[in-house]
Parts: structure tokens; C-alpha cells; sequence
């Protein structure tokens, strides 16, 4: 959606929106909802841009400088928009350079250097890296989203600091341009620059910083303090006399984009990390393990990690984390460090970590003895344990931050840093300090560097626990000062820390700041107020949640009842989105598969999120909620629950999402093309009975174009057959009398479309002597549903009588233990999730706690013991697809399990995220386009990649379709597979 002068009020405005319009390809965005989206990074703060603009290449991004420059407005450059400080907003112009400006511009091997743009993603400019056995070793936790320019903006670290240094380190150059639109080479100089590369003006500009730099270099010796994680202000000591050449680029790293506009940037690259091996230290104190810290680095390991008590216990309630701290974690320590060794020879480090061991034991530390030196060490050496504790501690903000409640662990002491000698009394000075103003803290991180990502839990709705803030980082600081650490020591300054560099660094060096800031950018049209001339960081009128910040009570259809706040918790579960961004990876798990297809902030959950907070709390108008704007917002969400699952804060967008369709629903009614796909259940029994006539809209291209027209169906999709011979179960039970009890529940989808999936999982469940109930509604009349229809138009209602008959008719089952088994993800999953938040009696508990998938039941069973399958081989391959719910419920290994009691088959799984067919998402018109870029990311050509002997197996209906559609290939659901097994193994026979 590009602006149109028309949507701007005033003359100056109008001026510059039909500037950047006519003149930028690319977005240019100034209305509220998308402005609304670029408010807020990942602090407490939160200033509305007057526009935002995504330039399609750097000559596009540096012309809306220009006309900024022109029309008097800031410029604040934007990567990933994970900054925790507030450096990423500010009330003029946002230059997002994360969608487009992302390519590798040149790689050198031989000499392990590569020019990049500034909106890559670390971890996609390592999987370039990989192959050539490189990376960029400054491991920020967010390197799934981080961009190479933000990292240098704010001069991040990583948690392996301790051996590869900080970006200032790894920088050789960086290319940026002056507010005036001046491009400059910033890079290694002689202090008379001879043989410099740049022009006149540059030259001057870097003479003048060189004699600031030896003018004030007694003064920077003094004040700057002497640890490593300094990010502080500008780095003043890149330019003092020395013996080696000056590298200027080192004054733009940490500058946060105050003096210019970064256009490349030229980095150091490192040998990729071969081998390694963990040892995960245990302390019953804290503050002994705090204290062991300075005795653990002389053993060289590359990084040591805090994961304190508070982490634990929040990683243990979240599904995708607890299976690894309970392979990782004995007993119940009040810390572990985790301890990283990563030589090129494995021997080696299997030598340091023996004496880790050693050195424990010399501290005093055993598993026998009593709290204050109970531990030891619990050795990691296998890979995948290894890779999933690093994601555990790269998560432990989200983790942090997924405290269900108004008070929240807020950054602004985040980082400070102290020598490694002091962090125990550190430390415990601090908890003091939290406890004296009535909040305790969560302390995780990099205890190699004595810089621990610190947040005191409060709630900055409450002028009182703001007050508090203040209060403590003006005591956080001046102890940091007593121990000659850095108060700024990993993310930054922004809005957060800026306003104590006086108090940190003197008078004399916050008067060079200014001299450096005006030097570069004499009108101040770079992200002012970061850095020099701050606004008080306890600013309210700044924050997210300022004083006036109110949400009324809504009205709402589901139980969100865990969650604080208006709308019966709604409000809580909206603003648990911290801006972290964990959902805009380009790569690994499900989300969020509409952002990976488009790259706009609008697509992503946190897009999503924003929008909601803001719609509900009226920053957006009246009925922003179910405004065109809010179904364009959610448009693309495919509903696919990957958040419910990854998203370590829990937020649940398909579930907000039947909110907001609600609310729809109820202010504008239903489409003719809702009404089709909600209803669907209803009609299911007369359109199978009409199939020949059902189906020639499929076969007519004529009908096609009217249907698309008048249903918003495309025409590009043939919709599922209708047939005549529906599954119809010739007896309410099945199977032996005397067999263990199963219900089958046969979802409208597979009874409707295609009964030979249910034949199938009949077939293999009387084989394992099970008695199969079929049970008829109670109400005499057509087939059980989930409901999963109505509840993807908003028909909340509908779907709750939908629910109603199946537990009325599941229940009796339950209630006697007997397992609820459903072929078809979606519709079974529905049970475990939206039943129980539409119903909340215990006969719906207990339909909700035996609902199982097929595979989940066969491999329980499996595993119990208890099933005793003839089967045989069917083929020597299968490539298998996860439905999107499988995995976020974690219930996809199971498929996996199951397809691996065939004899013969190797089972191959398709690293896919959404197939992007998710119900009717990928049928509709005006989202099939959408559809097909989420299927071809990965999916479809590892379809279409693999051998025509295999098998392709997708559970779900939505997928098999658009399998079908794409790639031409039939896959089968695993019940069919099975079913297929006991075959050859009888013809076998």
C-alpha cells in the first residue's frame, strides 16, 4: 500500500508524502495502522513515526534522505527493530532496510572478509557463510531476526565475546553517508591520512576527529572503563594516537545511527566452529556461582552462560523448552553456568572439560554437599542437546518476559558491566537494591564478561514503579561506577541509558559526544535524542503504556482468563508481544510463514500484535478493531498456531485472530464466500448427495470466473471433490469385543473427501485388536464436527454448538478414559485448544485430555507395549510434511515414530514451515498468490525434488491439496501408509 498525498494533513507533510512517493520506489507508508507498527522496537518506548519508507535499494533509501533532509524531518534507520534501549524510534521519517537491502556484495575466502548491506540477517549471512566453511561470530541471541546494520549501530556482543570479540572488532569498514547525503569510506587511516580514500570534505572530517581524539586521549584514558563489554556513547578511543593506523569505521559502530547512514558493511570473518562440547555447572547459591565465574574463564572456554533459578522455572512451563532442561538440568540449582569449549581438536576439549569437573571440585563444590557449595558439572557432548540449550539461553529474554502479568522484567540496567572479580558482590548488591524498592530481578547471560542481562520486575503502567525505575538505575549506576565497570555494556544506549553518560563518563567527554554528534550531522537530522541531548529515560510521555494509556472493557467470545487486563484478559494476552521479533526468522520452525513471504512488518505476529494493542487501546480511532484496516492487518495470518508454540511469550495470534473475526462478524456480517466455508459442515450432506452438480463449477471455466466473482474463490483452484459415497459406518462399534476401547472421530474433511483415510485407520486399529466406537450424534441427525469452520469466520457461536454435540456424544467415552483418536490435525487439535476455551465444564476437560492424534495413540501404544502391528515393506522412502498444528501442539514427532514401524522405510522430514493452503486461506482470490510463495519457500520443491518411487506423506487436508496443486504429486495421510503396510505384509504371507 504506497501513500497518497492526499492521506496527509497539512502542507508540509503533503509536500513531503508526494516527494517521497513519486520519487522512492518502494513503501511509503503514512497511515496510522502501518506508522503504528514502526512505534515501537523492543523497550518500553514507544513515538509514532510521521512516515515510514521501505526503499527497494540504496539509491531509493538514500534519496528519502535527501527529501527529508529537504523537508525538515529525522531520519531514523531501521534493520530488525529489536533494540531494546529505544534506539529504533523517534517521531520523523523510519528507513526500514530489512526488506530489501540485504544482499552478501562480495565475499573474500582467502581472506575471510565479506561486504554486505545493512539489512541482512545474521544468521542468513551465515548460512551463506557455511558453505564456505565461515561465519560472523558475534552471536547476538536475536540472530534470527538481528541485522548487520543494527548490530553495528549499537555495537553488539554475543555471548562468545570472551573469544571473537565485540562487532567494533570484527568491523573492518563500513560505507555510510553523511546527513548531507555525502558518501564516505570509513576505514583504516595513517593519522596524516595519506593514501585515505575519500574526498576533501571526508579528509577534513576525519582530521578533525583525529585531533579531537588526541586532544582529549588523557581524558578518555581516564574515563572510559577498562572491560570490554563499553558500548557506551561513541567509541572516542577508536580515534586517540597509536601505533597501529586509526579505523574509523570504529567511530560509526555503537553510534546507533546519530552520524550517518550506513550503506555497507565490510566485516572479519572466522574459521566456522568445529567441534565442542558443553559442561553445564550447577551452584546451589547464586552468589556462588557468581564468584566462580572469574576461576571458570582461565580454562579458556569460549563462553560462559548464567542461567539463574527464575529462567528454569519459567523455561520448564513452556512445551518447546522443558524436554531440554530436563536432559540439561539436576536437581533444583539456584544457577547453572553453562560453559562452552570449542577447540578445532574434540580431544582437547574433552581434556577442559574433565577438568571443569576438577576445578568445581577444587571450589568446593559436590553433588553430597549442603546448599551454599551443592553442584557440578553435567556434561553435553551430544550435537542436538548441545544446539538445543543454545536456543534455550538465545531465548532467555522471551523466556523472561513470558510472565503472565502486569508486572513485567524491564530493561534499563540490562547490561551493565563490571570486572569479573566483582560480579558476586555485584550482584548481590543489586538484589539488595531491588528489594529495597519493593521488586526482586532476573539475572541471565554473560557472566564470562561480568555483564548479566539484569531486569528488575515492575510495571511501568504505575507512576509508583516508574519512580522505582528511576530510582534504581541511579543506584545501579553509581555502584557500577565504584567497581570501574560500564554502565552501557551490550545493547546500547537509546533512550534508556543516554541520559547518564554525564554521570558515567564527566562533563568533558559528554562535550565531545556533542562536538562528534555535530561534527557529522550539524541540523541533528540523524535519530536525535540517542546518545547526546537525551530526553529523561522516565520520560512517560515516550513509553508504550504513557499515562493516559487506557484500554476500555471489549466484549469478547474465548476464555482469556490467564492473562490481567480488559476484555476478560485479552488486553494482557495482546501486550505479552515484547517486540523481541523471535517471528520474523527467515528459517527453522513454522513462523511465521506469511512474513517469510512477504518480509512486511504488517505479516508478522509482532506486526500483528502491535496493531491489536493499539487498536484496542484507541490509538487507532473508533472500531479500529473490526476496521478494514484490522482484517487487512490479519489478512495473510494463515492461522497456523506456530506462535502458540514458538513464540516463547505465548502469543497465540490465531486465537486473537477469532477474536477479531468476531468482533468482524458482528459489526459488518458474513461474505457470501465466509458463509461457504463456515457452513460448510451444514451443507456437507445435500452436496454430497448433488456431487455431480457440486462439482462443475470445477470443471467449467466459466463457473470458475462467476464463482471467483461473486465468492472470492480463484479460479485457480479446483476445490475438493464432492462424492456420493461418504463414510458411513455400518455399526456404531467395531472390532472385538473384548479389545481396548478407541474412539475414531471422523472429521467432516476426510468423511466428506476422501472416507479412504478413515478406512484406512480402521483398518490398522482392528488389526492392533482395538474395538473401534463410531459413535453417532446424539441428536440423530448429520455427522460430528469440531467446529474448526465456523470458527475460521469468526462464527464463534456456531462453532460452540458444533463442540456441544461432539461432547455430548464423546463424553460418556471420556469419562471412562477411552482415547479420543482424529486423523485430520486441525479439527482433533481443535479439542485440545479451542474447546477449552469456548468451554470450561469438565466433561470438556475431558473430551480435551483424551483427544489424541492417530500416530500420537499408535506410538503410545508402541511404546507401551501394547501394539502389535503385522507390517510390511511398501516402499524404501517417504518424505514427510508437518501440518502446521501438529507441530505446535508437538505432536509431529510421532508421525515421524509411527512411519518408522514399517520395515524398510527411511523417513525424510521436510524442513517446511505453513504448506500455505491452511483451510480456505490458500482457495481465496485475493490470498492464493500469498498461498503459493509460502508453499514454494521450501515445500513444494522438496516435493518436486524428490524421487518419483517415494512416498509424500501430509496429514493434513489443506496440505495434501496443495501438494497436489503444486507439485502434481499424491501424498498420503499415515493411516493410508499403514493401512498399505499390513497389506504387502499379508500378501506376503
Amino acid at each position: 500500500m504506497r501513500a497518497t498525498p492526499g492521506q496527509i494533513s497539512g502542507a508540509e507533510n503533503s509536500t513531503l508524502a508526494t516527494r517521497l512517493t513519486r520519487e522512492v520506489r518502494g513503501d511509503v507508508f503514512f497511515d496510522s495502522f502501518n506508522r503504528g507498527r514502526y512505534a515501537t522496537d523492543a523497550s518500553f518506548y514507544q513515538m509514532m513515526p510521521a512516515a515510514v519508507v521501505v526503499p527497494r535499494s540504496m539509491d531509493d533509501a538514500l534519496r528519502a534522505l535527501a527529501i527529508c533532509r529537504d523537508a525538515g524531518r529525522i531520519v531514523t534507520p531501521r534493520g530488525g527493530g529489536t533494540s531494546q534501549c529505544g534506539q529504533t524510534v523517534n517521531d520523523g521519517v523510519v528507513i526500514d532496510v530489512s526488506k530489501h537491502l540485504n544482499r552478501v556484495v562480495s565475499l573474500d575466502i582467502a581472506n575471510r572478509s565479506c561486504v554486505v548491506e545493512p539489512g541482512i540477517v545474521l544468521d542468513d549471512l551465515n548460512r551463506q557463510l557455511k558453505k564456505h566453511g565461515l561465519w560472523f561470530p558475534v552471536d547476538v541471541s536475536t540472530a534470527s531476526r538481528a541485522t548487520i546494520g543494527g548490530m553495528a549501530g549499537n555495537n553488539s556482543c554475543g555471548g562468545r565475546s570472551l573469544r571473537y570479540g565485540t562487532m567494533r572488532d570484527n568491523t573492518r569498514a563500513i560505507d555510510a553517508a553523511l546527513a548531507d547525503g555525502t558518501v564516505l569510506h570509513f576505514g583504516e587511516v595513517a593519522r596524516d591520512l595519506s593514501g585515505a580514500n575519500s574526498s576533501g570534505g571526508g579528509l577534513a572530517l576525519f582530521r578533525d576527529m583525529l585531533d579531537l581524539g588526541e586532544r582529549e586521549a588523557a581524558e578518555i584514558a581516564e574515563k572510559f572503563p577498562k572491560v570490554q563489554r563499553r558500548v557506551g556513547g561513541y567509541n572516542l578511543d577508536a580515534l586517540v594516537p597509536r601505533n597501529t593506523p586509526n579505523n574509523m569505521a570504529h567511530l560509526l559502530v555503537g553510534s546507533e545511527g546519530t552520524l550517518a547512514f550506513t550503506t555497507q558493511v565490510h566485516l572479519k570473518l572466522w574459521p566456522i566452529i568445529r567441534n565442542k562440547v558443553l559442561g553445564v555447572c550447577h551452584f546451589g547459591s547464586f552468589y556462588e556461582a557468581m564468584d566462580a565465574a572469574q576461576h571458570l574463564v582461565k580454562l579458556g572456554p569460549i563462553a560462559v552462560e548464567l542461567v539463574d533459578r527464575t529462567m528454569l522455572a519459567l523455561g520448564r512451563d513452556i512445551a518447546m523448552f522443558e524436554p531440554v532442561i530436563g536432559a540439561a538440568v539436576r536437581g533444583d540449582p539456584d544457577a547453572v553456568l553453562i560453559v562452552e569449549f570449542a577447540e578445532d581438536d574434540q580431544a582437547e576439549n574433552i581434556r577442559r572439560l574433565m577438568a571443569l569437573g576438577e576445578l568445581m571440585a577444587d571450589l568446593g563444590f559436590g553433588w553430597e554437599n549442603p546448599r551454599r557449595k551443592w553442584g557440578g558439572v553435567v556434561e553435553i557432548t551430544e550435537p542436538g542437546l548441545q544446539t538445543a540449550i543454545a536456543e534455550f539461553r538465545a531465548a532467555g529474554l522471551n523466556v523472561m518476559m513470558s510472565m503472565k502479568q502486569e508486572g513485567k522484567p524491564v530493561s534499563f540496567v540490562e547490561d551493565c558491566a563490571v570486572p569479573l572479580p566483582h560480579l558476586a558482590d555485584y550482584t548481590e548488591r543489586l538484589n539488595a537494591i531491588f528489594a529495597r524498592h519493593g521488586t526482586r530481578g532476573t539475572m541471565y547471560a554473560h557472566a564470562s564478561e561480568g555483564c548479566l542481562h539484569v531486569r528488575p520486575v515492575l510495571n511501568l503502567k504505575l507512576e509508583k514503579d516508574v519512580k522505582a525505575m528511576r530510582a534504581i538505575a541511579e543506584e545501579t549506576f553509581e555502584m557500577v561506577r565504584q567497581y570501574k565497570g560500564s554502565h552501557s555494556g551490550e545493547h546500547g544506549d537509546g533512550l534508556v541509558r543516554s541520559e547518564f553518560h554525564e554521570t558515567m563518563f564527566g562533563p568533558r567527554i559528554v562535550a565531545d559526544f556533542r562536538e562528534v554528534k555535530h561534527r557529522f550531522d550539524p541540523e541533528n537530522v540523524l535519530n536525535p535524542g540517542k546518545i547526546v541531548d537525551a530526553p529523561r529515560m522516565d520520560e512517560r510521555t515516550l513509553f508504550r503504556y504513557p499515562p493516559d494509556y487506557h484500554v476500555p472493557d471489549l466484549k469478547t467470545v474465548l476464555d482469556w482468563s490467564a492473562y490481567p487486563g480488559a476484555g476478560g484478559g485479552f488486553q494482557g494476552a495482546v501486550e505479552m508481544c515484547n517486540n523481541n521479533g523471535a517471528c520474523r526468522k527467515l528459517e527453522g520452525g513454522v513462523m511465521c510463514p506469511s512474513y517469510r513471504a512477504t518480509r512486511n512488518e504488517r505479516d508478522v505476529t509482532r506486526g500483528r500484535a502491535n496493531t491489536l494493542r493499539l487498536a484496542i487501546s484507541g490509538q487507532l480511532g473508533p472500531d479500529a478493531l473490526s476496521s478494514d484496516e484490522m482484517m487487512e492487518t490479519l489478512k495473510l495470518c494463515v492461522s497456523c498456531k506456530a506462535c502458540r508454540h514458538e513464540c516463547p511469550t505465548g502469543v497465540d495470534m490465531a486465537k486473537m485472530k477469532i477474536e477479531v473475526l468476531a468482533a468482524r462478524v458482528a459489526s459488518h456480517g458474513l461474505s457470501l464466500g465466509d458463509r461457504l466455508v463456515g457452513y460448510l459442515p451444514r451443507y456437507a450432506s445435500l452436496a454430497s448427495h448433488l456431487a455431480p452438480l457440486t462439482n462443475w463449477r470445477n470443471r467449467s471455466p466459466v463457473l470458475r470466473k462467476l464463482f471467483e466473482k461473486f465468492t472470492g474463490i480463484s479460479a485457480k483452484r479446483a476445490l475438493p471433490m464432492w462424492r456420493r459415497d461418504v463414510f458411513k459406518p455400518q455399526a456404531e462399534a467395531i472390532g472385538p469385543a473384548d479389545g481396548h476401547e478407541v474412539v475414531l472421530f471422523a472429521d467432516t474433511f476426510n468423511r466428506a473427501y476422501e472416507r479412504e483415510n478413515l478406512e484406512a485407520a480402521v483398518q490398522v486399529l482392528l488389526a492392533g485388536g482395538y474395538r473401534v466406537h463410531l459413535p453417532a450424534p446424539l441428536d440423530g441427525r448429520r455427522g460430528l464436527c469440531c467446529g474448526r469452520t465456523f470458527l475460521a469466520g469468526g462464527l464463534v457461536d456456531q462453532a460452540r454448538a458444533e463442540l456441544d454435540r461432539l461432547v455430548a456424544s464423546y463424553a460418556p467415552f471420556a469419562a471412562r478414559g477411552v482415547p479420543i483418536i482424529g486423523l485430520e490435525p486441525s479439527c482433533l487439535l481443535t479439542l485440545r485448544d479451542e474447546l477449552v476455551s469456548l468451554r470450561s465444564d469438565d466433561a470438556a476437560k475431558s473430551v480435551s485430555a483424551h483427544a489424541l492424534l492417530f500416530e500420537e495413540f499408535l506410538v503410545r501404544e508402541a511404546e507401551g507395549g501394547r501394539l502389535q502391528l503385522p507390517l510390511g515393506p511398501v516402499a524404501s522412502k517417504a518424505f514427510v510434511h508437518g501440518h502446521c498444528h501438529q507441530k505446535s501442539f508437538g505432536a509431529f514427532k510421532p508421525v515421524e515414530q509411527a512411519l518408522r514401524l514399517i520395515p524398510d522405510l527411511q523417513v525424510e522430514t521436510i524442513e517446511s514451515s505453513c504448506c500455505g493452503m491452511a483451510g480456505a486461506f490458500g482457495y481465496r482470490a485475493d490470498t492464493y498468490q500469498a498461498s503459493m510463495e509460502m508453499a514454494e519457500l521450501s515445500l513444494l520443491p522438496a516435493v518436486r525434488g524428490a524421487d518419483a518411487a517415494a512416498l509424500i506423506v501430509a496429514d493434513g487436508t489443506s496440505c495434501r491439496h496443495q501438494i497436489a496443486d503444486g507439485s502434481g504429486r499424491t501424498a498420503l495421510h499415515v493411516a493410508q501408509v499403514l493401512a498399505m503396510s499390513l497389506d504387502s505384509a499379508a500378501s506376503i504371507t
